[in-house]
Order: structure tokens, then sequence, then C-alpha cells
């Protein structure tokens, strides 16, 4: 009973595989989302103290849960253009990662108001940006419980169109980003971008163009790099009092700061260049093995 018992937590221990295994990429990732939440607490208990302590660890975690969204969501374009597999695997544990930072992040903002509970709840319903905030989280929160193999099963094809679920979370979140970030948006712009670009590969092989192909990849790094000025355009000439155009004109000007939308195209490109290289180095390798047969 205790070796069975013993299998099983070593089954579902993040770091193992199905079968059990120690995995030295699922191991080096789980250290890695584990970081940012060490950094986080470590700076707070003994980093120096600001006015409001809780300020920089609250606006951290919700900026790492941004990210490991994202990265979810990169996951399966990554295994298309790259032809990488094994990366299917992380998905589950990047996406529990995200649920877990926006918890840390909630309950941050609840030591930020003193652990005051009564005052929490009513602030989330009383300011629109923590509606938005806690709509995310409300879907997080779904999309986790219904993580497991268990819930895989029992839900059966609806388990894909529940998980569906994850594009208008990541809206949420991307647009609560926004609101916090107030008047500089610029790490807000560039998650926007990271999005809309991974939604622009799927568009792609929705369309059925080959993700492993460097001039569709090019092709869609710059779509996703005018769909960021675009969103970036579009928040300052909406929400704000800035004029936009001179924020949209700051995107050609590169001498001064890179703007999002230029960041967002360089690595849209660099995955393209990287793709090919691939590719290139595949063909060699063949052609290797062709002249020693």
């Amino acid at each position: 009973m205790s070796t069975n018992k013993s299998f099983v937590i070593r089954q579902y221990a993040p770091w193992t595989d199905r079968r059990g295994t120690l995995s030295g990429l699922r191991l080096a990732v789980f250290l890695l989302l584990l970081l940012p939440a060490a950094w986080i607490l470590f700076d707070l208990a003994f980093g120096p103290v600001y006015p409001e302590p809780y300020e920089l660890a609250l606006h951290e975690s919700g900026t790492w849960a941004v990210r490991f969204l994202l990265l979810t969501l990169a996951v399966t374009p990554l295994r298309r253009i790259f032809h990488w597999n094994r990366v299917i695997g992380l998905r589950r544990m990047i996406g529990v990662s995200v649920l877990a930072y926006a918890l840390l992040h909630l309950g941050l903002y609840a030591a930020s108001e003193h652990w005051n509970l009564s005052k929490v709840v009513s602030e989330i319903f009383v300011r629109f940006y923590l509606i938005v905030g806690f709509s995310a989280l409300a879907g997080l929160a779904v999309l986790g419980a219904t993580s497991f193999d268990s819930a895989v099963r029992r839900l059966g094809p609806n388990w894909n169109r529940l998980h569906l679920l994850v594009y208008p979370v990541a809206v949420l979140a991307l647009f609560h980003f926004f609101l916090q970030s107030k008047s500089d948006v610029s790490q807000a712009t560039l998650m926007a971008g990271i999005f809309a670009l991974l939604m622009i590969y799927r568009l792609a092989v929705k369309l059925g163009f080959p993700l492993s192909n460097f001039l569709v990849l090019a092709a869609c790094a710059l779509l996703g790099a005018a769909a960021t000025a675009a969103i970036e355009y579009a928040w300052y000439a909406l929400a704000t009092g800035i004029p936009a155009e001179r924020v949209f004109q700051a995107n050609f000007n590169v001498a001064g700061s890179i703007r999002p939308a230029v960041w967002l195209g360089i690595c849209g490109l660099a995955v393209s260049a990287a793709a090919l290289l691939q590719t290139a180095g595949k063909h060699a390798g063949n052609r290797l093995r062709l002249k020693k047969v």
C-alpha cells in the first residue's frame, strides 16, 4: 500500500513525468516558475522598507501572472514552430503557476489592506479595475480546478470547450494590467503585443499556413508589431490625455527609447530566424547522412 502511495506521489509531482520518473526539464521549469515568487517574498521580508511596503510586491506578482499566462499560450505555437513535442507536457504546470501567482497577487492586495477582508470584498465590487482583475482570477480558478486528468476524463469533449476560456481570461488580465499601469503602459503594451502575436500564429494555422515556414513566421512578426502599435495608439487615444499620434510616431524613432511594437517585431523575427536555422540544420544533417550512406 505504501509503495502504491509513493508511486502516486511521484507520478503527480511536478518534477516527474507520467511514469513517475524524474524529468530534468520539468524540474528546471518548476524551479524557474518558483524563482520570481521566492524573490518577491524575500524582497518583501528582507529588502528595503518602502512607505507602501506591499506595492512593489503586488505589482510584480501580477506582472509575473500575466507573463506566465502568455507563456502557457505560447506552448502550442512553440511546439508547432520547433517540432518540440515535449513542451506540451509543461503546459499544465505553467498554467497552475499562473493561478498561484494570481492568488499571491490577491493575497498581497489583502495584506496591503491590513487583512480587512470586508474592505477587500467591498473594494472588489466597487472599483472597476478590481472587478476586471477578479473576473480574470475567477476564470483562472475554473481552469485550474479542471486541469487534472480526472476532470479531463469526466468532462470529455466539453473540456476543450471549457478551456477556451483561457482567451477571454487573458484579455481581462491584460486589460487589468493596462488599468493598473496608469500613464506608462509600455509593459502592458508589450504583453498585449505578445498575446496578439500568439493569436496571429493560431490564425495562420487555421488558414493553413505552416508555422515552420520562415516567411510565414516573419509575416506574423510584422503583423504582430503592427497590432502592438495599434493597441498602444488605441489606449493612449481612448484612455489618456496623452497625444496618441506622438506616441505612435515614437515607434519610428529608435534613437530614443525602443517602443513595445519594435521589441515585439524583433522578438517575432528572432523566432522566425531560429526556425530557419533549425530547418537548415536538419537539411545539413540529412545531406551528411546521405553522403555517409
